[in-house]
């Protein structure tokens, strides 16, 4: 029996070995094992902060950067030259013009060479040295006279009309005229009035005009006056004649008769168009004397003021017609001389008349 125990023992530790293991087949995963801590291979060391992180070099004399060892050093190399040297840069830093000698005439830029001797060694005009001189001053003359030499005449009737005043009927004229260039030219002027029993009176200046601007002539010459009463002054004239600012023409001119009497004129008229062809036109004239002249009704000061509001219509550019109305008034010891003589220092005229040129 004993012996027969002995032969089975292996077999059945050998079958609970088996049953073991396919209960833990079965039965839930086990936990993994905890680790133990790994240990710090830098335990016991102090690290410095990444401020005092320990210099490589540290306990090695390199010097400082500015004192390092030249590997030129003993080599005696020569000077560089500066590019900029002898060059005044003035306020490129900053921004500003460079501070450079400049022309009169050619005010923020570098002073010109002067012209090489050979430029001035030909004829005045290049062309004469392939064309000739002869056909080259004719070819110069026409072309002066097409740009800006031209001659050109001109006659303007300003005011051609008749007048109505409480009855009485009169007629005025104001023309003009010139020949000449756009810088030099001869003007001629003459105005008046007079009634329709043949009685008139009036003036005629002989002008010579500058132009001493765009938009203004400066003129002088001499007038002549025609009156009823024989007497026929002549005048020397300085005048100004031009278009002032918001398109005012005006003809202002001071006149020194041969008695030595000083007068003076100012006329200004304005061009509103209501239309293409319809216009409105108002006028102003204003006369003054030095002094008195009593042979002539004057009086020293202003002398004559006249308003005119006229409207005429072009049926061409060179004609038109008009119709208006004008008001006068002598001022000042002028309008006593004249009620002295009998007649009235102020009026109102109906107007109807013709403005033209060609």
């Amino acid at each position: 029996m004993i012996r027969l125990l002995t032969a089975l023992a292996p077999l059945l530790l050998a079958a609970g070995a088996a049953t073991a293991q396919d209960h833990s087949q079965h039965a839930a995963p086990a936990r993994p094992p905890v680790q133990a801590p790994v240990a710090d291979p830098h335990a016991g060391h102090v690290m410095p902060t990444p401020t005092q992180t320990p210099d490589p070099h540290a306990g090695h004399d390199i010097g400082a950067p500015s004192l390092a060892s030249d590997p030129h050093a003993g080599h005696a190399m020569p000077a560089q030259a500066d590019p900029h040297a002898g060059h005044d840069m003035g306020g490129h830093a900053t921004g500003s013009p460079p501070d450079v000698p400049t022309s009169a005439d050619d005010e923020g830029r570098p002073r010109q060479p002067p012209l090489p001797l050979a430029a001035l060694s030909g004829p005045a005009h290049a062309a004469d040295a392939i064309w000739g001189a002869d056909r080259m001053t004719g070819a110069r003359s026409l072309l002066r006279r097409e740009n800006g030499d031209v001659r050109a005449t001109a006659v303007i009737v300003d005011r051609l009309e008749v007048g109505f005043d409480d009855g009485e009927e009169g007629w005025t004229w104001d023309v003009a005229g010139w020949t000449g260039g756009d810088i030099n030219r001869f003007w001629w002027k003459s105005e008046g009035e007079g009634d329709f029993d043949g009685e008139a009176e009036g003036e005629v200046q002989a002008l010579y005009s500058r132009a001493i601007s765009p938009f203004w002539d400066m003129q002088a010459g001499v007038r002549q006056d025609f009156r009823e009463d024989g007497e026929d002054p002549t005048h020397l004239v300085l005048g100004l004649q031009g278009l002032a600012p918001y398109w005012w023409e005006v003809d202002a001119a001071a006149f020194l008769s041969t008695d030595g009497d000083l007068t003076a004129r100012v006329e200004a008229e304005y061009d509103q168009r209501i239309t293409q062809r319809l216009i409105l036109q108002p006028r102003v004239e204003v006369e003054a004397s030095a002094a008195d002249i009593p042979e002539l009704g004057l009086g020293s000061g202003l002398t004559h003021f006249e308003a005119g509001l006229r409207l005429r219509y072009e049926i061409a550019k060179e004609f038109a017609p008009y119709v208006g109305v004008e008001w006068s008034r002598e001022l000042g010891d002028t309008a006593d001389f004249t009620r002295a003589a009998g007649g009235e220092p102020q009026h109102t005229r109906f107007v109807i008349g013709l403005r033209a040129w060609f």
